[in-house]
C-alpha cells in the first residue's frame, strides 16, 4: 500500500473529508512521526508496534564487485517491532505451505 493508497482508503471510509483534507492529515503525522524519531523520540501505537532509533557503529565492509574493504560510517536506523495484536492479526489466516522433502 502507497501513501496514495491509504490516503484513498481512508477517504472513501470517511466520505465527509474530503482527501485533500486526508492527505494533510497523513502528511502532518508523517512528519511528526519523523520529527519524533530524529530527535530520538520512541514512538509508540498500541496494537500496532512502536519506532525507534538504533544506532550502529562504524564498521569495515567489502565492495561486493570488487571485494575492496570499505569503511562503513557510523549511523542511525529506524526499528520498528510490532505489535502483538497486529502480529496476531496478520498470522490469524495464514496456512503454512508444507516444504518439500
Amino acid at each position: 500500500m502507497t501513501k496514495s493508497d491509504l490516503i484513498q482508503a481512508i477517504s472513501s471510509r470517511l466520505a465527509h473529508l474530503p482527501a485533500r483534507d486526508v492527505e494533510i492529515v497523513i502528511n502532518t503525522m508523517f512528519e511528526s512521526m519523523t520529527a519524533a524519531l530524529t530527535a530520538g523520540d520512541r514512538i509508540e501505537i498500541r496494537g500496532f508496534g512502536s519506532f525507534s532509533v538504533r544506532h550502529r557503529r562504524a564498521r569495515m565492509g567489502r565492495n561486493p564487485k570488487t571485494g575492496d574493504a570499505i569503511a562503513v560510517p557510523p549511523k542511525r536506523v529506524p526499528f520498528f517491532p510490532v505489535g502483538h495484536e497486529l502480529r496476531k492479526r496478520i498470522n490469524e489466516d495464514f496456512q503454512p505451505t508444507k516444504a518439500a522433502p
